[in-house]
């Protein structure tokens, strides 16, 4: 249950009072107990001077006789009790045998006396089971102990006087009336403003009291009423912008003229630390690096309203955008471009190398073409720049079909439909199919692939993988070479393969890993001797990672290239 602000201060005050009230209580209790405790035990003290007396110089034996003489002086419930420096009890007048006690030296009464000379106790007797106020004296050696029975007399004794406690609960029941009457005087025209807060067309006919505060709370009101309005439809474009901000694919952080920010997103953090390679970074900190030299710049020249400059780092591009608004504050903008410019880059290229690849087999059937038109050939050379013109158009075609199934496999490599195969059925057949030019070629192929080597995969990619490889091979390997085709490890997830042949190494190791580039030449203006659309090793590469594997290529020391790659079973 929530309370009104009244009822709260009311009960805030109440308590403190209450507290007060309690402590004031508890200091004259604690007070009064403690004085007659003082009385009973300076009255339990002069029975043990008296006892101190009567045993003074009197051999331990005539105790019993000297004390029995001088009960006659104490309360008929007085018990007395005499012991000695080592516990032992030596007399008491509620035992008959009291030879037999045990040691009393543990006895809380006695150890205090012991510490302080004096020490008292309440509890119940180990003797007689009888709850006893002890007060024990040690003096010459000796304790001397004498107890009253806590019976009703003595607990009457200590009982507190009630009249200090009627006293109290009448002034703190004034105290609490009167604070009651003050709460409601000073809370009832903060209550009728907050329930104006709340619910303001409830209250627009609400007449706050004609105090200080009602004067306030009017003034308050009415400023109210005129920023309620235009609060609602702030808080919803706020929310937009925000909403816009989180879910951006930029970094952006909004600062004050002081340099200070005033709201940012997550992603103007992960680029932060990105381009200054700095962990728990605050985005103040932008101003303090000297990559960001430029926005400083900018910032101290009033003049520019907008600037955009490029910060390369860590092999990306970040584009920084800075926007000036109209009371001097500003917005950073960080956008990671480096996707961007490298599919531009890439979409130039691309269009570079197939511009290159097409011209050769183009000029080439041009030029056939040409010659067959304009110049007056027997039938032997007509057909022989036919056949010419003729294996032009089937790189074309070989260019043009490359060029389809690689766009394929970036573009919906998952739409490969995929099934059982046996790859060594499948080498079989490609060395049937290259079996002419290998003979042609005076070339050896050699095939170490256990039979069922099952996997699930696509033919037409897996065919690919090895029939590419194969082409490259026949292409630069030259004549007299040797092809091998090894499966040399397997596991629960992979084979492993190495494909290698024997012709000429690539000198510079640096071109290895870029082979698999589209169209990439280990020489420049190198020509194909057998044609080939210089997509071949891209499309292994690729098809061989749809098969959730990798590829290297590299020199044998032997002689030749070896390509070794894996493929998931």
């Amino acid at each position: 249950m929530k309370f009104n602000l009244k009822k709260r201060l009311y009960f805030y005050l109440a308590i403190v009072f209450s507290i007060f009230t309690l402590i004031i209580f508890l200091v004259e209790h604690t007070r009064e107990r403690r004085l007659k405790t003082e009385a009973i035990e300076q009255k339990l003290d002069t029975y043990t001077e008296i006892i101190q007396k009567s045993i003074l110089n009197i051999p331990i034996d005539q105790y019993p006789i000297v004390l029995q003489q001088i009960e006659l002086l104490f309360p008929n419930n007085l018990r007395i009790s005499l012991i000695d420096q080592h516990g032992k009890v030596t007399f008491d007048n509620s035992i008959n045998n009291w030879l037999s006690l045990e040691n009393h030296l543990q006895r809380p009464e006695i150890q205090r006396a012991k510490m302080n000379k004096t020490g008292s106790d309440i509890r119940i007797s180990e003797s007689n089971n009888t709850k006893y106020l002890y007060f024990a004296k040690y003096q010459s050696n000796v304790f001397i102990r004498v107890a009253l029975p806590y019976d009703i007399q003595i607990q009457r004794f200590f009982k507190s006087d009630n009249v200090f406690l009627y006293i109290t609960l009448f002034l703190f029941v004034i105290v609490l009336t009167m604070l009651n009457r003050i709460v409601n005087i000073f809370g009832r025209s903060i209550i009728e403003l907050r329930d104006f807060a709340y619910n303001p067309g409830i209250m627009s006919g609400v007449r706050f009291p004609g105090n200080e505060i009602g004067e306030i709370a009017s003034e308050i009101a009415e400023n109210y009423k005129q920023l309620r309005a235009s609060n609602s439809k702030i808080k919803l474009e706020k929310e937009k912008l925000l909403q816009h901000i989180h879910n951006s694919k930029e970094g952006i952080c909004f600062f004050s003229i002081e340099k200070k920010a005033k709201f940012y997103n997550a992603l103007f953090l992960q680029y932060l630390y990105n381009i200054t390679d700095k962990q728990d970074i605050l985005p103040e900190k932008i101003f303090s690096d000297n990559l960001f030299d430029k926005l400083i710049q900018f910032i101290e020249d009033y003049t520019l309203n907008f600037k955009e400059f490029v910060i390369q780092k860590q092999g990306k591009l970040f584009l920084i955008r800075v926007v000036r608004f109209e009371d001097k504050s500003f917005e950073v903008i960080i956008n990671d471009i480096t996707k961007q410019e490298e599919i531009k880059q890439l979409k130039q290229q691309m269009v570079s190398n197939i511009a290159h690849e097409l011209r050769t087999p183009v000029a080439g059937i041009s030029g056939y073409l040409e010659t067959i038109l304009d110049k007056d050939l027997d039938t032997d050379m007509q057909h022989h720049f036919l056949t010419r013109a003729y294996n032009q158009t089937r790189v074309l075609t070989e260019l043009i079909k490359d060029m389809s199934l690689i766009n394929k496999i970036d573009e919906a490599g998952n739409t490969f439909v995929k099934e059982p195969l046996d790859i060594y059925v499948l080498l079989n057949t490609l060395k049937e199919d290259y079996f002419h030019i290998f003979l042609d070629n005076s070339i050896s192929f050699l095939l170490d692939v256990p039979q069922k080597t099952v996997m699930n995969g696509n033919r037409n990619l897996i065919q690919s993988i090895f029939k590419n490889l194969i082409d490259n091979a026949i292409r630069y390997g030259g004549q007299h070479c040797t092809i091998a085709i090894k499966m040399y490890k397997e596991d629960s997830a992979f084979y492993y393969f190495s494909f290698y042949d024997t012709g000429k190494v690539i000198l510079d190791e640096i071109h290895l890993p870029k082979l698999f580039e589209r169209f990439y030449r280990v020489e420049e203006g190198r020509t194909r001797v057998g044609g080939g659309s210089g997509l071949g090793l891209s499309i292994v590469k690729n098809a061989i990672s749809i098969h959730g594997g990798n590829i290297i290529a590299k020199n044998r020391q032997e002689g030749g290239l070896e390509f070794m790659f894996t493929i998931h079973k």
